[in-house]
This record gives structure tokens, C-alpha cells and sequence, in this order.
């Protein structure tokens, strides 16, 4: 666990040593800060509906981006074959690499709960479904991060890492807009597979077991998968 801590405590702290961090906060905030006010003054709506619908997607640019760095970096250094000869597993450089991320996107969701709160003061809030939505959005980004970690165990290029990982969680968000394209006998399959319309459930407040287990699901395969590629660089 001190190995664990040690490499969270570090990571968390290295998001904020780069712009990295800055700039992915910044136009997280400016993108989803611009289709909420355009929702709540222009359209005069006032309810986060737009906003958890849009997380899906912009998460898939955003997440991949604070991620691509954090193993293919390790490998362009030379700092990962260093990291083996320390009393430190994958598992533990991997957790807390995961760990960091999970928490950077908890505080770039945090300005964000702005939103609800200004809408409360205008109108009757049913707060259900805005816990679920942040739920839901912290699960959605640990999913991407877990696949973001993959594709940059993948690659020494972080910008090759950063490419993959958008496009694979960019597939998983808009998967379930895509079924009209497909086969009657398998749509059900396809949008089971889709993180859209899982986070959608939770995000309307709708707790189901099922869909917390889609994400955690994508969580252990996309760490699992990220050990066996970094034990096979042993």
C-alpha cells in the first residue's frame, strides 16, 4: 500500500508540475460551460440533461489526453526499466498511475457542480438524478482511463497513445447512435456494449447493477490488459 500511495501521491502531483492539466481543465470547463449556459439562458432550460448527455463524448478527448502520457512516457524515459529494479509491482505502478487520474477527473468535475447549484436557485431541482449523473461520470472516466492506460502501455507516442484511446472511447460513446446501421438480431448486443447508454441510465438516476458492472467491468479488463502488456516489457 505505501508503494501504491507513493506512486498516486506522485502522479497526482505531476499533473500539476505540467500545462498539461491546466489547459485539458481549461477547455474541459469552457467546453461544457458553453453548452450549459447556451442551455440555461438561450434555450431557457433549466436542468442538466444536456450536459451529462454530452460528458460521454467530450470525455472521450479529454481523458485519453491526460492519460497518454503516464506509461509511454515511463518506457521513452527509460524510467520504467528503473522503476523494476525497486521493491514495486506493476500492479502497484499501474493502481496508482489509474488512481491519479480518477482523481484529476473528480476535480475537474468539481467547478461543475456550479451548475446544479445555480439551477436550484431558479427553480426546483430534482437532485436524483444530478448525484447519478456524477456518479455516472466518475465511473465513465475511469472506464476511459483504464482503456487510456492501455493504449499508452501500447505506444512509446504519446500522441499515438492519445489517437487510439480517443478512438476507442469515442466508439464506445457514440456506439448506440450507430444502430440503425446494423442487424435487427444483434442491437441489443451492440448497445450493451456501448457506454452511452449505460451512463445514460445512471445519469437519469435509474441505479441498475448492471450498468455499474459495465464500467467496472471496462476498468479491470483495461488495467488487467495494461499489466500483462507491462510484464511482458520485464
Amino acid at each position: 500500500m505505501s508503494a501504491l500511495t507513493a506512486i498516486w501521491n506522485k502522479e497526482f502531483k505531476d499533473y500539476f508540475l505540467t500545462p498539461i492539466a491546466y489547459m485539458v481543465i481549461a477547455v474541459f470547463l469552457v467546453v461544457v460551460g458553453w453548452f450549459f449556459f447556451s442551455t440555461f439562458f438561450i434555450k431557457n432550460q433549466a436542468n442538466m440533461q444536456e450536459f451529462f448527455q454530452l460528458l460521454p463524448i467530450v470525455f472521450a478527448f479529454v481523458v485519453p489526453a491526460l492519460t497518454m502520457r503516464l506509461i509511454s512516457e515511463e518506457i521513452s524515459l527509460g524510467s520504467y526499466e528503473l522503476m523494476g529494479t525497486l521493491p514495486v509491482r506493476p500492479r502497484h505502478i499501474i493502481l496508482g498511475k489509474f488512481l491519479a487520474c480518477l482523481c484529476l477527473i473528480a476535480a475537474m468535475l468539481l467547478p461543475t457542480l456550479l451548475y446544479p447549484l445555480c439551477i436550484d436557485r431558479v427553480g426546483d431541482l430534482d437532485w436524483g438524478p444530478v448525484l447519478g449523473g456524477y456518479l455516472g461520470a466518475l465511473l465513465l472516466g475511469g472506464a476511459y482511463a483504464a482503456i487510456g492506460m492501455l493504449t499508452s502501455s501500447l505506444s512509446r507516442n504519446q500522441i499515438v497513445a492519445f489517437i487510439v484511446g480517443a478512438a476507442v472511447c469515442f466508439a464506445l460513446a457514440y456506439l448506440q447512435r450507430m444502430l440503425f446501421f446494423m442487424p435487427e438480431a444483434i442491437q441489443g448486443f451492440v448497445d450493451y456494449l456501448g457506454a452511452g447508454s449505460h451512463f445514460e441510465n445512471i445519469a437519469q438516476g435509474v441505479l441498475d447493477i448492471r450498468d455499474v458492472i459495465y464500467f467496472l467491468s471496462i476498468v479491470f479488463l483495461g488495467l488487467y490488459a495494461t499489466k500483462l502488456v507491462l510484464e511482458s516489457k520485464e
